[in-house]
């Protein structure tokens, strides 16, 4: 079938596999680092639980067969490896069926992590990586020209994905609307960057510029995708731009990157380059990648649903494969920053004169004269979480206590997830968490103290707790 393929889309879908490979390298390493602690057999939320919760209808997954730590870690390195050697372009070398095997790898090792993840996991983009790993699997290698039908589904993914994040905000806070959210959200998003200070400084009139901008990106832009190019590349550039310019703002995971590597095969870069011979598509080929389409349009209808609802959900999954899935964010905008800070005592017994230490996280605001530091597209989970606790403790009902119960452990594991440990040998005696206030300082304190935050004390958190 002559309409089957695109030629001229090739250079888009290998700059697209080789983004994917990144970022499937980064989940299977964040995944394999921490997994210990947050998930592994004496960690805080054992995945053994979840699956005791759940079963192969809800969760399918290669760890219903069975779950243990080294599986686990098997599991990740494993797909930490695979993804390497697709960042080397060995599915380029293979015939087209191992191609898409070796593709069709990765995603079942994520969605088998993801399934045994719980809160842990409980991220949009998770969803957003098995939604567009899927896809990749059928999107053929260096042998083939990629096919039509699936660059048009890539562009659906990142239609729901833009539309729908744009749509939750302007339904969602009135600052949205009013153009006035970015007063606030880079001092008080989950994780500020490097640079969050100094956008957060920037002029008020640049911030309601910033907010039009998104509302047009998100809006109006997604649209434009489904048009003839170059009008579809135009959008799919803008896109980019827009992310860029968030990657540059805050540590959003991977979320901004997958948005990028969504938006390359969008764009039609056959005035750069000749596509190279290529050989027709085989028949068993074209029949999977129809019979795929077919049942992508099937499952998109809950979540196109969910777009024109008035009650739009976000960062939902349809299915227990993440196949088709809805996504959004910030429909509410802090306009305070509230941080839990976590301490501890060698002291058994508190007086007046007790010594707490700070637990020093590696993302997460802390120490007032530390600069955020940049992670994304590294997702660290725990520092994310705590920035929901601060929201509010019912997000940290769960997991919190048998998080202090590991400090008070020294837990190797638990303390490998902090940046600062204050009890290297024995472990203390007490630790308790408080919540505070935290705002970005003005130049004038910038210059006169050394400190980017200033914090203020709210109340407990948690009062002094012993084994």
């Amino acid at each position: 079938m002559e309409w089957f393929t695109a030629d001229g889309y090739w250079l888009g879908r290998l700059v697209f596999q080789e983004a994917l490979a990144v970022i499937y390298l980064a989940a299977f390493l964040t995944a394999a680092l921490q997994f210990r602690a947050l998930i592994g057999k004496r960690g805080m939320l054992p995945a053994r639980d979840v699956l005791r919760r759940t079963d192969w209808r809800s969760a399918p997954g290669l760890f219903r067969l069975r779950y243990s730590d080294r599986s686990f870690a098997a599991v990740a390195w494993t797909g930490c490896a695979v993804a390497v050697a697709l960042i080397a372009g060995v599915d380029d070398r293979v015939p087209l069926g191992a191609a898409m095997a070796l593709w069709a790898l990765p995603w079942l090792l994520y969605l088998s992590i993801v399934q045994v993840g719980g809160v842990w996991y409980g991220f949009g983009w998770e969803s957003l990586l098995l939604e567009t790993g899927f896809l990749a699997v059928f999107l053929g290698n260096a042998g083939t020209a990629p096919p039509v039908l699936v660059l048009w589904l890539l562009r659906w993914v990142l239609f729901r994905l833009e539309f729908g994040a744009g749509l939750i905000k302007w339904r969602g806070d009135a600052c949205w609307r009013n153009l006035t959210c970015l007063y606030f959200h880079h001092e008080t998003q989950p994780m500020p960057g490097p640079l969050s200070w100094f956008f957060h400084r920037l002029p008020r009139p640049v911030h309601r510029a910033e907010v039009a901008a998104n509302h047009v990106t998100q809006l109006l832009v997604p649209v434009l995708l489904l048009t003839p190019q170059p009008v579809a590349s135009v959008a799919a550039g803008l896109m980019i731009v827009t992310q860029l310019w968030l990657v540059l703002s805050g540590n959003f995971a991977w979320l901004n990157w997958l948005t990028i590597t969504l938006a390359l095969p969008a764009i039609d870069w056959s005035p750069l380059t000749e596509p190279p011979a290529q050989r027709g598509a085989p028949l068993w080929y074209e029949v999977v990648v129809i019979a795929v389409t077919v049942l992508i349009l099937a499952l998109s209808y809950r979540p196109a649903r969910n777009l024109v609802s008035r009650r739009q959900v976000m960062n939902r999954s349809f299915d227990p494969l993440h196949l088709v899935n809805t996504y959004g964010a910030f429909g509410s905008v802090s306009r305070v920053r509230l941080e839990v800070v976590v301490e501890g005592t060698s002291d058994p017994v508190v007086h007046p004169g007790t010594v707490w230490k700070e637990y020093g996280f590696r993302g997460k605001p802390g120490d007032p004269r530390r600069l955020p530091r940049q992670f994304a597209p590294y997702h660290l989970r725990l520092d994310w979480m705590m920035w929901f606790a601060a929201l509010s403790p019912a997000y940290a009902r769960a997991w919190f206590g048998p998080f202090v119960e590991r400090l008070l452990d020294n837990d190797r594991d638990t303390l490998r997830l902090l940046r600062h440990k204050p009890f290297p040998g024995a472990p203390p005696a007490q630790v308790r968490a408080r919540v505070f206030r935290y705002r970005f300082t003005t130049w004038r304190e910038l210059r006169a103290t050394g400190c980017w935050w200033h914090r203020t004390f709210v109340r407990d958190f948690l009062r002094p707790t012993r084994k």
